[in-house]
């Protein structure tokens, strides 16, 4: 099985995910200025430009779970393992990836973020990525060409569920970066922080399926069973991250307190 590289390429939907995406882009950067401004830090800002930046690598990930952009007549700046890069990745990672992370970050830091809540942005990224994902493969503008199972409307389900891991890991692995580091230059650890998250999920727990879609001799049989381990991987990727959050009973009592509290102080 060979990549299509000859397959070609939706010019008017390459447009509409490039103007679309950077469009997109400026309004959460925009709303993440804003945030910064409220709160005296850098922090969402960064958030955006790690995004941006991790971007970079995205041929790793296509070459480990077998992307490919569609080539001909592609606007590209850089080609990495023969992929060539669309102009719209970097701006697709702050839609799909860091827009999502500013607010659960902004919550953890409120503490107001609870486990089942987090379970809930979880499942809220697994629509953004299935939504974001259908529509550029279903549009021409790539596809996922390996021995994929369990897809949906071409879209291995494998790939979105991993993602929300990813999302998730990096949004409370921030919030704790935040927490123990002091000054804006601690923060730029967030420039490491989301590549290490990334492939945390994406090749960690990934990495089962990954190896079954890269054998010598695949099969159906081992590339299902090896999207069932990654699924379950990345299922407890997401319940290990929440275990960095109060359950419900406990936000509530805590919510409780400091409203006593505030209440002892203006009386």
């Amino acid at each position: 099985m060979t990549a299509p590289y000859d397959h070609p390429l939706n010019l008017t939907m390459q447009a509409i995910l490039t103007y679309g995406s950077w469009a997109l882009t400026l309004v959460f950067l925009v709303l993440a200025l804003r945030m910064s401004a409220k709160e005296r830090t850098p922090f969402y800002v960064l958030i955006i430009l790690a995004a941006m930046v991790g971007a970079f690598a995205e041929p790793l990930y296509d070459e480990g779970l077998m992307l490919l952009f569609y080539v001909p007549g592609i606007w590209t700046h850089f080609s990495a393992f023969n992929i060539p890069q669309p102009l719209w990745t970097h701006s697709g990672y702050v839609v799909l990836y860091a827009s999502a992370a500013i607010y659960i970050c902004q919550q953890i830091h409120a503490g107001t973020l609870t486990k089942k809540a987090l379970y809930g942005w979880a499942l809220i990224e697994l629509a953004m990525s299935c939504t974001f994902e259908m529509i550029g493969i279903n549009g021409g503008a790539y596809e996922y060409w390996g021995p994929h199972v369990f897809r949906i409307f071409n879209y291995p389900l494998v790939i979105g569920v991993l993602e929300a891991a990813q999302v998730i890991c990096f949004s409370v692995a921030a919030a704790e970066l935040r927490k123990r580091v002091s000054g804006p230059m601690g923060l730029l650890g967030l420039f490491l922080v989301f590549p290490c998250t990334f492939y945390l999920a994406n090749f960690g727990a990934g990495s089962f399926v990954i190896i079954a879609l890269h054998l010598d001799q695949p099969s159906t049989l081992l590339v299902t069973i090896a999207t069932l381990l990654s699924l379950g991987s990345a299922l407890l990727l997401i319940r290990a991250a929440a275990s960095f959050l109060p359950d419900e009973a406990t936000a509530l009592a805590k919510t409780r307190a400091t409203g006593e509290l505030g209440a002892t102080v203006n009386g």
